[in-house]
C-alpha cells in the first residue's frame, strides 16, 4: 500500500507504441511538474528508434533538455534490474490494448489516451499546433497528478483517481 510508504521519489513510466511523441512529452512534463517527487520514463511496445522531429522542436521551444531523449522498448523496464515502477500510464489506445509485460513491483496502472500527433495530417503549422495541443493535454493531467497527496491515499483510491485523471480533456480553445 503506497499510503504507508515514506516520502520519496515515485517512478512513472509512460507507454505508447512508437515512443516518439506522446510518451516522450509526458516523460519530460512529469520531470518538470513533479521535480523531486516524480521521476519520469517513457517506452514503446514497438519503438520507432528516434524521437519525432516535431516533438523535439516543441520540447526545445518549451525549454526542456532533449539531448538524452531516445525512443526505447518497454522491455527495458520489465527487466529485474530496471527501475522500480510505482505508476505505468498508457498514452495511446494501441499500447493500452496490447499485452504489456509484467512490471516488477505491481505498479498502479491507468490509461491516459490522447490522439497521436505523429499521425496528424495537415500543414506544418497545423501539425505544430496539434503537437502543442497534445502536449498541453498531457501536461494538464500531469499537473493534476503531481498535485495529489499520494501518501494520504490508499492504493485503491489512488488507482481510481489516476484513472479519472486519464479521462480529463482540455476544453476546446484552451490550447
Amino acid at each position: 500500500m503506497i499510503a504507508s510508504m515514506p516520502s520519496r521519489e515515485y517512478s512513472v513510466l509512460f507507454l505508447c507504441t512508437g515512443n516518439s511523441a506522446r510518451s516522450i512529452m509526458a516523460e519530460c512534463a512529469i520531470g518538470r511538474w513533479g521535480r523531486g517527487k516524480f521521476k519520469g520514463y517513457s517506452a514503446g511496445s514497438h519503438p520507432k528508434g528516434a524521437v519525432h522531429p516535431l516533438t523535439l522542436e516543441l520540447l526545445n521551444e518549451l525549454n526542456y533538455a532533449t539531448k538524452d531523449l531516445r525512443s526505447k522498448s518497454w522491455n527495458e523496464f520489465a527487466a529485474p534490474d530496471s527501475p522500480r515502477l510505482d505508476f505505468v500510464f498508457t498514452v495511446c489506445d494501441q499500447a493500452a490494448a496490447e499485452q504489456c509485460p509484467v512490471w516488477p513491483g505491481q505498479p498502479i496502472t491507468a490509461h491516459w489516451g490522447v490522439a497521436d500527433p505523429a499521425a496528424f495530417e495537415g500543414s506544418n503549422d497545423a501539425k505544430r499546433r496539434f503537437f502543442f495541443r497534445i502536449y498541453r493535454e498531457l501536461e494538464n493531467r500531469i499537473k493534476i497528478f503531481t498535485s495529489l497527496r499520494i501518501e494520504a491515499l490508499d492504493s485503491f483510491a489512488l488507482g481510481q483517481r489516476v484513472r479519472e485523471i486519464g479521462k480529463i480533456k482540455l476544453p476546446e480553445g484552451r490550447e
